[in-house]
């Protein structure tokens, strides 16, 4: 029963986990087994310093901080836990985590999007989220104004990586490396 609020469920959302819509990560793939892990694998390998490269995690239902079927304190409780267990890691002194939002809990921005060339298309951008940069190289105190949407992310990993430049990311966005040392 991982679809329903009752009990200990997680809520668990399958529209929610965006691996599951690519056919390398089928069920019964090779890739899924091997990249596509539980939050309980996740946290395993926090503790043993085995984490990847780039790990994406998000949690489950239950501490989403969507509207309407989750609460906000459950979601802070729960990415505290997340983020103790990071800070912990052997891994902790070259980590990067980034923990952004869609819908913020719930709670929207005043501020209106930009607007113009090179940061319109057709899916945006929208308003603005909250995204927290914790890192031994984020700079501290510091609230960065540059103009970011989810894929400067994987800009971000992108130019980390030397990777190709991925189609689809804003030319205009930011890489997340204005808020690091």
């Amino acid at each position: 029963m991982i679809y329903v609020r009752e009990g200990n469920s997680p809520m668990f959302q399958p529209h929610h986990q965006p691996f599951n819509y690519h056919a390398r990560f089928a069920p019964g793939t090779p890739d899924r087994a091997e990249h596509l892990k539980d939050g309980d694998d996740f946290l395993k390998d926090i503790a043993a310093g085995t984490l990847p490269a780039v790990s994406f995690y998000k949690p489950a239902g239950r501490y989403t901080q969507h509207p309407s079927y989750t609460d906000l304190k459950s979601g802070d409780i729960h990415m505290d836990e997340v983020l103790k267990r990071l800070r912990a890691s052997p891994q902790w002194n070259d980590m990067l985590i980034v923990v952004t939002y869609d819908e913020n809990g719930g709670y929207w921005d005043h501020v209106a999007p930009p607007s113009g060339p090179g940061w319109s298309d057709r899916w945006g951008p929208g308003t603005r989220v909250p995204t927290l940069i914790i890192s031994p190289y984020a700079k501290r105190g510091n609230i960065d104004s540059t103009a970011y949407d989810t894929t400067s992310i994987l800009k971000f990993i992108t130019r980390r990586f030397a990777l190709e430049p991925l189609p689809g990311v804003r030319a205009r966005t930011g890489d997340l490396t204005a808020s690091l040392q």
